[in-house]
């Protein structure tokens, strides 16, 4: 019951943001790995694939959902050999061509049973969530090395993780922050006042105007959100119900998110620092195993 009313959650986004549906996911895999029976990794690992795969199919735009199932099959590989009394590096070290190709790769055995494994499995998703709650914290505390004094900064709608860098920053620069207010939801308002009752300077302009304001702009200031997302078209341009037969074989996308292409982002910052898109490969391959790539 409580899997079909999570996913019920999910389908109607019953969460708020990211960081709260990636606890929720990750809080739930908890509670699966705690609460299921299993003899070895290998089982554990299937069901996790099961379930998660579930997860998926029920919000498939929201890619935190996948990740977090992904960085839990990691943690459960992980333990497993440290139990297994193999050394860490051996087992870590993993060729780019193996990262890249998911097939023609032989898959480690997971099979032995262990008696310690649920209890050291639980302890690393404590740690990974305890490392989730301080990423924000983190993150604004490399503020300062990104934003310098007079730069005109560009946001877009509101994030909690963008929303304390820029008041981090603010304690020791001043700067300008342009906030798109991202209409049909207008989450930038919520976003501007926010800044501007810690006396940032703050300027909200409409969606169109991004264009003939871009000239201004030293920095564009975003959280990752690598999905879009198919929304109502009736949120955008109001319509009515002129009868079927004028409705035959229409389709109308109103994509919520747009795509940001690779080659316009400069830096990705995370709680580790940030790092240049060429080392998000070694990133990915110390949060995620390749055998898990594709669920």
């Amino acid at each position: 019951k409580k899997m079909e009313q999570f996913l019920l959650d999910l389908k109607q986004e019953q969460f708020n943001g990211s960081y709260d549906l990636a606890y929720k996911t990750i809080n739930h895999l908890r509670k699966l790995i705690s609460q299921t029976r299993w003899t070895h990794a290998q089982e554990l690992m299937n069901t996790i694939k099961k379930e998660g795969k579930k997860m998926i199919t029920a919000q498939p735009s929201e890619y935190v959902v996948g990740n977090m199932v992904r960085r839990v099959l990691k943690i459960i590989r992980e333990e497993y050999v440290r139990l297994l009394g193999e050394s860490e590096e051996s087992a870590n070290k993993e060729s780019l061509h193996k990262m890249l190709t998911a097939e023609g790769n032989e898959r480690d055995d997971h099979t032995k049973p262990l008696k310690e494994l649920k209890t050291t499995v639980i302890e690393a998703v404590n740690e990974y969530i305890d490392e989730m709650e301080a990423s924000i914290h983190n993150i604004s505390a490399q503020a300062i090395e990104h934003i310098h004094s007079n730069e005109v900064i560009l946001t877009l709608g509101k994030s909690r993780t963008v929303e304390a860098f820029l008041k981090q920053a603010a304690k020791k620069r001043k700067f300008h922050v342009i906030v798109v207010e991202g209409s049909p939801l207008y989450h930038g308002h919520e976003l501007a006042k926010s800044l501007a009752s810690k006396g940032i300077e703050t300027t909200v302009i409409t969606d169109t105007a991004i264009f003939a304001i871009m000239s201004r702009v030293n920095k564009v200031n975003h959280r990752l959100k690598s999905c879009h997302k198919l929304a109502s078209p009736q949120e955008v341009l109001d319509y009515y119900d002129g009868g079927t037969e004028e409705l035959v074989n229409v389709q109308i996308y109103s994509p919520t998110f747009d795509y940001v292409p690779p080659e316009l982002v400069t830096l990705f910052i995370s709680n580790i620092g940030g790092n240049a898109p060429s080392y998000m490969y070694r990133l990915l391959s110390e949060l995620y195993h390749p055998d898990d790539h594709v669920l």
